[in-house]
């Protein structure tokens, strides 16, 4: 096919020798087929802010860390420069956190690196070389579909040991390949400790896969890993080999009504005390 514009500085650069086919088109990049040399790849094109459907863009933002201090007040001022570093940050947030879950034994794409706003990666199959199915055009027997809940709870726990909140995660997001899944799609991804909203993010990711795998194994819809790891990583003990159980017993709600009691009742002694003095003062 005809080589798109945003892929032929790949070509020019001997990165990409030839696009093959467009592999699909969503809210914020389009993906082709690509031969590199012997190897079949994929090149993800992002699409411009103005072109780009995904919604509360801001809201992932949060918490990105900026390595320039010119870049960080030139975003925050929103000029023109400031936009362009705003997209190239976002455009490679999907990069550093491919290369970062790697690392952590997640099961992503492996990157070959992000050019101008297009993502070369490489381009997930079945032992066939046929471009593996999404998570949502598969069809699961209740046992497999336990054992890669299992597997997703998993990586989902890794990420989050990593700092990582995928942000997006659903069926629509999930390969599956002979291995089994592979989470794909993370320009959003958000900074776990530092974006506000990364709890209910990672809430709503991990009852997206329950839900998904749920209507296969029904009995998984009673489970709470999404407060389960959450708890465990606030208090700093959420490990590699924790085992999960998708138990959660939720006290938080006794300990509040007991601590606001106590501050009701030191609030009103401290009020008599006060009254008591005035009294005195008068009548002395």
């Amino acid at each position: 096919m005809k080589t798109p514009k945003r892929i032929q500085p790949l070509v020019d650069d001997g990165l990409v020798d030839e696009v093959l086919s467009q592999l699909m088109s969503g809210k914020e990049a389009t993906v082709y087929v690509v031969r590199s040399g012997t190897e079949v790849r994929c090149a993800k094109v992002y699409k411009e802010a103005a072109k780009r459907s995904f919604k509360q863009a801001v809201k992932y933002q949060e918490g990105r860390k900026q390595r320039n201090s010119r870049r960080a007040r030139a975003i925050e001022k929103g000029s023109k420069y400031g936009r362009k570093q705003q997209e190239d940050t976002w455009q490679n947030a999907e990069v550093d956190a491919l290369y970062l879950l790697a690392a952590a034994g997640v099961r992503v794409p492996e990157p070959f690196g992000c050019f101008d706003g297009v993502l070369l990666m490489e381009l997930v199959t079945d032992d066939e070389g046929a471009v593996a199915p999404r998570l949502n055009d598969v069809s699961l027997t209740p046992e497999q579909a336990r054992e890669d809940h299992v597997t997703m709870m998993n990586y989902v726990k890794l990420m989050l040991i990593a700092g990582v909140v995928h942000g997006d995660l659903s069926e629509f997001n999930v390969l599956v390949d002979d291995y089994g899944p592979v989470i794909i799609d993370l320009p959003q991804a958000v900074d776990a400790a530092a974006n506000n909203n990364a709890y209910e993010m990672f809430e709503r990711d991990v009852n997206n896969m329950t839900q998904y795998y749920g209507q296969y194994v029904p009995d998984l819809l009673d489970t709470q890993y999404a407060k389960e790891m959450w708890e465990l990583y606030e208090n700093g003990e959420l490990l590699v080999d924790t085992v999960l159980t998708g138990n959660f017993e939720d006290n938080a709600g006794e300990a509040d009504v007991d601590a606001v009691l106590l501050e009701i009742k030191a609030a009103f002694a401290e009020e008599q005390e006060r009254l008591e003095r005035i009294r005195e003062a008068e009548e002395g």
